[in-house]
């Protein structure tokens, strides 16, 4: 009877859902949600400092961009990317966009053309973020930098793609200092990234 319960149980946790049935969902959801081709996974949210810090560098990169000769766009976390390579939707923490937004079918939810996306890492989601999720994004023919930023303590890391297949690394952590972000020809202050952040005493 346990048997056949468990196998009922792992069917009903493999139910699959086309893109456009998880986008009626989300709509509708509290949550965030990613979608794994076909597969639902709750998003685990942001605390303090994770917030703090998303919001501080969205602040940042919109002053540093403004006036470029380039329009740039620099959207919050909650704007979903679309990999259509992967048949993924994935919410990164913050992104920039080049001159104009693309949008899959014309669904201003789904952006196709990100320049730069963030991610603020977190012990739970840091693996995830630097291996999986980096090898998804990376199939987006117009992504060309990846930020990382750490939450507990200061440090921010940028992989800046060269070639299709080469990526340039650079890391930063005295507050005093500034990293560059190649894509955008901008620097931007640790100080401003963690403005009024506490750091967790290890």
């Amino acid at each position: 009877m346990v048997a056949l319960l468990e196998k009922k149980a792992v069917k009903k946790s493999e139910r699959l859902y086309s893109l456009r049935e998880y986008l009626e969902k989300e709509e509708k959801s509290v949550y965030k949600h990613e979608f794994h081709n076909g597969k639902i996974i709750r998003m685990p949210g942001g605390k303090f400092n994770h917030n703090a810090i998303s919001s501080n560098l969205v602040a940042a990169l919109k002053y540093l961009v403004k006036p470029l000769p380039q329009k740039f766009w620099v959207i919050n976390s909650d704007q979903k990317i679309y990999i259509e390579a992967a048949d993924k939707v994935l919410y990164p923490d913050a992104l920039v966009i080049c001159e104009q937004p693309e949008f899959w079918e014309d669904r201003e939810d789904l952006i196709v053309n990100p320049l730069v996306i963030v991610e603020v890492l977190s012990k739970s989601t840091a693996k995830y973020d630097r291996g999986a999720k980096f090898f998804i994004y990376e199939t987006i023919p117009s992504f060309k930098e990846y930020v990382l930023v750490e939450q507990d303590s200061p440090l921010v890391e940028t992989w800046f793609r060269e070639t299709p297949t080469t990526w340039i690394k650079s890391q930063e952590t005295n507050l005093n200092n500034a990293i560059l972000l190649r894509s955008l020809g901008v620097s931007v202050n640790l100080v401003d990234i963690y403005e009024n952040i506490s750091f967790t005493q290890k």
